[in-house]
């Protein structure tokens, strides 16, 4: 799941034919909400449109940002933007090509063509003018995870503390100088980086670290049963909204309107619905979509 170019992670991405650059690595004003008028394409009408695009839909993601895109127990990559994704692709009858990424490298990435788009909590805001955007399709929050023993009740209580959080995410750009929260970011003791919250909650468990600045279904994904260990605090750091991000191009642009329709169809006929539900116990709800209807 900000105001400065945002970052992610490494991974064998051999199989899929993807070199050089690829690895691991994750997340992101308000856009405006709004029908784009756009109607759901099929695949042939799309191609046309797009003469770039020759239907491999290479997925651009962090595959250590749960519940939107991981490695699944059975080796395959999954999450919630992933099948999402899917559903998509199947309308299109394009084929999904999931494609983890070095979050550093995403912008080279999509602009060489090497990816299509990024589709992993990819915050809009602070990009807008980076990328050929969808509508915003889902809510998400910046939020601070403290040990459940923590001094720590509320974000004010934060100051002196030692406080870790994503490079190059959108919790840090809210922490950081020109972020609506600079002044919480300047009241920490220190406000340090790294790559991947796994590590992230590693150091909280072993007290290297105070709190874990980070998007909520994030921090719903890896707290997961330790809710006797961790706890999230009630006052949020932010507000933000995830979007599907493509080149600034002609062909972005046209692809973008086209996924956001088949985003629009898949939410009236409930699949939407289905698929925050089946991730529900991982801090995806349904109350957080956020694309009007077509």
């Amino acid at each position: 799941m900000s105001n400065a170019t945002l970052n992610r992670r490494q991974f064998i991405t051999a199989a899929l034919g993807i070199t050089g650059a690829l690895g691991l690595a994750a997340c992101g004003s308000s856009a405006t909400a709004g029908n784009s008028g756009a109607t759901s394409s099929s695949a042939g009408s799309s191609s046309a449109s797009t003469s770039s695009f020759d239907g491999n839909f290479v997925l651009g993601f962090d595959q250590d940002f749960p519940p939107y895109g991981y490695v699944g127990d059975d080796g395959s990559y999954t999450g919630f933007d992933i099948d999402l994704a899917q559903a998509v692709c199947d309308r299109e009858g394009w084929k999904l090509v999931p494609t983890p990424i070095s979050w550093d490298a995403k912008d080279t990435l999509l602009n060489s063509g090497q990816i299509t788009c990024i589709w992993n909590g990819f915050t809009i805001e602070g990009r807008e003018d980076g990328y050929a955007f969808t509508d915003p399709y889902m809510e998400n929050r910046q939020v601070v995870v403290v040990p459940a023993s923590s001094d720590v009740q509320q974000l004010s209580d934060l100051a002196g503390k030692n406080v870790i959080t994503q490079a190059d995410s959108a919790a840090l750009d809210v922490l950081s100088e020109g972020g609506s929260q600079e002044e919480l970011g300047k009241s920490f003791g220190n406000l340090q980086t790294i790559d991947n919250y796994n590590t992230a909650f590693m150091m909280l468990e072993s007290g290297q670290v105070d709190a874990i600045a980070i998007d909520y279904p994030v921090a719903v994904f890896n707290i997961g049963d330790k809710t006797s260990e961790f706890r999230i605090l009630d006052e949020n750091l932010n507000s933000e909204h995830f979007g599907v991000g493509f080149a600034k191009t002609d062909d972005g642009a046209q692809l973008a309107k086209t996924v956001e329709a088949d985003l629009q169809a898949l939410d009236s006929e409930g699949t939407a619905k289905e698929l925050c539900e089946k991730y529900a116990d991982q801090g995806v709800s349904y109350d957080l979509w956020c694309l009007p209807k077509a």
